[in-house]
């Protein structure tokens, strides 16, 4: 019997070159002057005052390591809602926090489940680690819960959820979220990534954290880059049952999140002013920009997070590829979303009141019967 043959230089393990990168949204465009971002779902009103004062605080430091565990910050998440330190997990985004969940708990041939349109750092996560994504089919943009647990099989070990979803802003009401966790299996996590929840009014929404506090199988995480505007610093935390943060702890990075990011984002939850404000923004802007887009022709998914996503036609010239330029050579960037299985939609972040108005002006110019949108 021959032995195998030794590869001529490293190779990576199987599946990784399979996996498509996640592509951020644009942060601007050739020859565009100030080019206003809209691609990204960041809070245009900026980030906490307070934060900011906090980040500054805490520049002199850069020479020291953090704290490990986070004390302060997780000690504030604890306030803030009532739980219990133990079971917080922070990371560098909660995209570290689904990879860590993936390195975890996926072996080999195990599979993850979401929806067809979910956010691409799930799917990312389990190929890493030679797992199989699943992915259930919605029904007008909307998560379907039957679809998600006929996915589920003896292999699955996560079913992620984002509530309010990404790229779509649906929104599936508690009474499904409690059905869908009815119907998993013991081992199976349900994950409800909470990214946009603070941005959600829909009174049938709950966050899933009473959901968490007593079962053995949800993780609800939040983000500080959305309402909060802590982006850059790349900081979140997810709210788990003890034994699944037990794990998670013992392959967590030394240091994974930095003392600026732990000080500002300590600064950022208790500025519930800020937060307020900034709903409010979303909540003024949000149900205009739905009607104006939607008064041009344009198919918009109603939305309860801080962006839209908005359905095009497919005729040359008027698609959504088109209408991305067309905004792009007018310094609005948006967010194509065809990786994600939506060729002829784009997201639009909810902007400042002047970024929406030219939205909406520039799409009414592009919408125009006999316009040339090559200009």
């Amino acid at each position: 019997m021959n032995a195998p043959v030794a590869p001529l230089r490293p190779e990576p393990r199987p599946g990784i070159l399979d996996i498509a990168p996640y592509v951020p949204g644009k942060a601007g465009v050739p020859g565009a002057v100030q080019p206003v971002k809209l691609s990204a779902n960041e809070n245009l009103l900026g980030a906490s005052p307070k934060a900011i004062d906090a980040f500054r605080a805490v520049a002199d430091q850069m020479a020291l390591y953090p704290d490990g565990r986070g004390a302060l910050l997780r000690q504030a998440v604890v306030e803030r809602y009532g739980l219990e330190p133990e079971r917080i997990i922070l990371g560098c985004g909660t995209d570290e926090v689904f990879a860590m969940l993936s390195q975890a708990f996926l072996r080999v041939g195990d599979n993850i489940v979401q929806g067809e349109f979910g956010f691409g750092a799930y799917a990312i996560a389990a190929r890493a680690n030679e797992a199989e994504v699943r992915y259930a089919k919605e029904k007008d943009y909307r998560l379907d819960v039957d679809a998600l647990l006929e996915a589920v099989d003896a292999r699955t070990r996560l079913v992620f959820v984002a509530n309010p979803a990404n790229p779509t802003g649906t929104v599936l009401p508690a009474s499904e979220i409690a059905r869908l966790h009815a119907g998993l299996p013991p081992q199976v996590i349900l994950v409800l990534d909470g990214a946009y929840a603070e941005f959600c009014v829909d009174p049938t929404f709950d966050d899933g954290m009473d959901l968490a506090r007593e079962a053995a199988n949800v993780v609800v995480t939040h983000t500080f880059s959305k309402i909060h505007g802590l982006a850059s610093l790349r900081i979140g935390w997810a709210y788990a049952p003890r034994e699944v943060a037990e794990a998670v702890e013992r392959i967590r990075l030394p240091f994974n999140t930095s003392i600026p990011a732990q000080a500002a984002a300590v600064a950022a939850l208790g500025d519930l002013e800020f937060q307020a404000r900034s709903l409010e923004h979303v909540e003024t802007w949000r149900p205009w920009l739905l009607q104006q887009l939607s008064g041009l022709g344009l198919n918009v998914v109603p939305s309860a997070a801080n962006f839209l996503l908005i359905g095009f036609p497919k005729s040359p010239g008027r698609r959504a590829s088109d209408a991305e330029a067309y905004l792009a050579k007018r310094g609005l960037i948006v967010r194509g979303v065809a990786s994600y299985g939506l060729p002829d939609h784009l997201r639009i972040t909810i902007g400042l009141e002047a970024h929406n108005r030219a939205v909406v002006e520039a799409l009414a110019e592009f919408m125009r019967p006999g316009s040339d949108v090559r200009t």
